[in-house]
């Protein structure tokens, strides 16, 4: 069986309905609406949707949110758990799809599908584990100073058409073995919010497969919230500068090792 985690904060219920009717595969047993905002609208509609159990919850953060939900799993019987953003939608096979993957490959803890914006254009959400500078420059830096640069971190110089073992998978959709997080722990709620994603994955890749697997694709209308928001930005720098000082901001060996592997593996060529 699989559960799903969704963390709302004055969440638009056009955009959390839609994002729900994607979830209607038998295999999903449970749907926690985590609802940071704590709003009696959300609260009210939750009660009318199939499967669904409102959480109301001060803003405690996104990984944080997402732990008051995979608490009340991890140690049962449920295999399979999806940490899922609002705004992402997809035909209810694929959770089918995603799980008779886990299925047939074991050692995978955490997989993630092809992603695309509405239009139908990629999203490079498949990346190298940032430095500083990947995301210092390419936020601050004209584009065409740090293109180079991204084309390398985010990836784009491979097809996206082959599995690949990725440490760092973006968070709008982690679909994750639930046996897994008994060994390597929750989100880590130091963050709240933008690094928790990298974080997570490259902890389950220390000790199993974190796969892009590209046979199937969902879409996500991300929002960027922190280039449109100097409050969202002033969170997302605040936040990096706690994941820098956890994991090494020049000195990441793990990271150096790992980011290596991975363009030697896909065939990057400077």
């Amino acid at each position: 069986m699989v559960t799903v985690s969704i963390v709302t904060y004055k969440t638009d219920l056009g955009e959390l309905k839609k994002c729900l009717d994607s979830l209607t595969s038998p295999l999903v047993s449970k749907i926690y609406i985590v609802d940071n905002s704590n709003q009696q609208y959300i609260a009210d509609f939750c009660k009318e949707q199939d499967k669904v159990e409102y959480i109301g919850s001060e803003n405690v953060g996104y990984g944080a949110g997402h732990n008051q939900a995979l608490r009340k799993i991890v140690g049962t019987a449920i295999k399979y758990h999806l940490v899922l953003n609002s705004d992402v939608y997809f035909s209810p096979d694929i959770i089918d799809k995603l799980a008779e993957y886990m299925d047939m490959n074991e050692d995978v803890a955490q997989v993630q599908p092809n992603v695309v914006y509405p239009d139908g254009e990629m999203q490079y959400t498949c990346r190298l584990i940032p430095t500083p500078a990947n995301l210092i420059f390419r936020r601050f830096l004209p584009k065409g100073l740090v293109e180079n640069m991204n084309y390398r971190y985010m990836l784009k110089f491979w097809n996206h058409k082959t599995e690949a073992n990725i440490p760092y998978h973006q968070g709008s959709f982690m679909f994750f073995r639930v046996k897994c997080f008994e060994k390597i722990g929750l989100f880590d709620e130091r963050f709240f919010m933008y690094p928790e994603d990298i974080d997570i994955t490259r902890r389950m890749h220390k000790h199993y497969r974190t796969m892009f697997y590209p046979n199937i694709t969902i879409v996500h209308a991300h929002r960027a919230a922190s280039y449109k928001s100097k409050k969202m930005l002033k969170i997302h720098i605040v936040n990096m500068i706690k994941y820098f000082t956890k994991w090494g901001w020049i000195f990441d060996s793990e990271r150096k090792n790992w980011n290596k592997q991975l363009l030697n593996e896909l065939g990057y060529k400077k």
